[in-house]
């Protein structure tokens, strides 16, 4: 117990809510590519098992190696990591490797790289960095607000054309950012309006212009979203494959089937019929195998993380460590909800892995690094406690803070 104490600072739940879904992601993901195994590696289970225990290995790794510096260095990060991300983004849109029609990754030293898992998280510091740093002109559109919107804009258009579903969620957690960055709603409601103009505008121009004749990577995806939406509501694009709709159908059949507490460890049917049962439909086979029990405690691991990040973000005296807490914990806890909404049939299947339990190295190591980075700042919160009672208790001790000044910002914002 003192040597966990000693080294794993921050919030003991936020440890434990990692070791809950890490957990379930070994379970879920040894049993649901059983069928994998047997198709591409000749019955050997123990490689794919294998092959994401390391990732899960690197991911916390990250997590460990980020939550043990102070924030205020990722204040400084977040400016040159915006300007890296964007060219990378346009590199993956012009020749990034394709899958499913759609380039969402570069190959580096024979290793795919989902660029836009960075993107996610730069953007989410910048906005918090500038978010912190303009708190006096905040209503000041053309010095405050129109720089921010436009890097929102580049950052999600760029995105866009290999995966909507990311862009949009993007866009919203930015949205949800600005607004706890006391941006007005006045200001909040016409971004979105111009945002959802341009976005029907521009799906229905690519969409226009595969019909055309104009094929390529890009105009093929508007054709792939709106036959996912035509499949959700039930119509059929004329010529289509009925069994396009076969993986929310062999879901729904897991959900339905799993009962309050499931079949049991490894004992799921539908993992042989899902395409994909290990990523984007992994919440359906864990409510399968461990009932609606299961898919609550899953769910209220991700609702108890935003929780635990409200207890942060209320500590906080100043802006950046809120602002940045409140941006990476909603990212991560909208992504889950995204996905098991889709797991159950709620809404067009979208493609969203469940953070830290769906197989995928990008995402892993991602979603370890904004643990990482939520425990940085609630290690300095509990760190100032301490301090604090060491000087209440007559000890004077220099903080990390008097030893090097932090970068300047506004203190958080008190309502009225």
């Amino acid at each position: 117990m003192n040597f966990l104490k000693k080294y794993f600072k921050g919030d003991p739940s936020i440890w434990a809510i990692i070791v809950g879904l890490s957990v379930f992601s070994l379970l879920a993901v040894y049993s649901a590519t059983g069928t994998l195994a047997y198709r591409y590696t000749g019955g050997n289970t123990a490689f794919y098992i294998l092959r994401h225990s390391g990732f899960l290995v690197v991911g916390l790794t990250l997590a460990f190696f980020l939550h043990m510096f102070p924030y205020r260095y990722y204040a400084r990060m977040s400016q040159w990591l915006l300007v890296v991300i964007i060219p990378l983004l346009v590199f993956t849109l012009l020749y990034g490797v394709v899958e499913n029609d759609a380039a969402r990754r570069i190959s580096i030293f024979g290793f795919t790289f989902q660029t836009s898992d960075l993107a996610k998280m730069a953007l989410i510091m910048y906005l918090a960095q500038r978010l912190a740093a303009r708190q006096g002109e905040i209503l000041d559109f053309r010095k405050t607000l129109l720089p921010m919107f436009i890097v929102i804009g580049i950052v999600c258009v760029l995105i866009l054309p290999a995966n909507f579903s990311t862009a949009g969620m993007l866009f919203m957690v930015c949205v949800m950012l600005l607004f706890v960055g006391r941006v007005s709603f006045r200001q909040l409601s016409g971004l979105c309006a111009v945002t959802i103009v341009a976005g029907v505008v521009l799906v229905g121009s690519l969409y226009g212009l595969q019909k055309a004749g104009v094929n390529n990577v890009v105009t093929q995806r508007s054709e792939t979203w709106i036959n996912r939406v035509d499949r959700f509501f039930g119509e059929s694009a004329e010529g289509e494959n009925p069994d396009e709709n076969f993986q929310p159908m062999q879901a729904k059949i897991a959900v339905g089937t799993g009962g309050f507490f499931g079949k049991g460890p490894g004992n799921s049917v539908q993992r042989n019929f899902l395409p994909h049962p290990y990523s984007d439909f992994i919440f359906a086979i864990i409510i399968e195998e461990w009932g609606v029990l299961g898919g609550m405690i899953v769910l209220f691991l991700y609702l108890n993380l935003l929780y635990r990040a409200i207890l942060i973000v209320r500590k906080c005296d100043k802006t950046f460590p809120a602002f940045l807490v409140t941006g990476l914990s909603l990212s991560v806890v909208f992504q889950a909800l995204v996905n098991m909404v889709v797991a159950v049939g709620l809404t067009p299947v979208t493609g969203q892995p469940l953070p830290l339990i769906s197989m995928g190295g990008t995402s892993i190591l991602f979603t370890g690094a904004a643990f990482g980075i939520i425990l940085s700042v609630s290690r300095e919160l509990r760190r100032q406690e301490e301090l604090q009672a060491c000087k209440t208790a007559g000890k004077t001790v220099k903080t990390e803070e008097e030893q090097e000044p932090a970068p300047a910002e506004e203190p958080v914002p008190q309502p009225a």
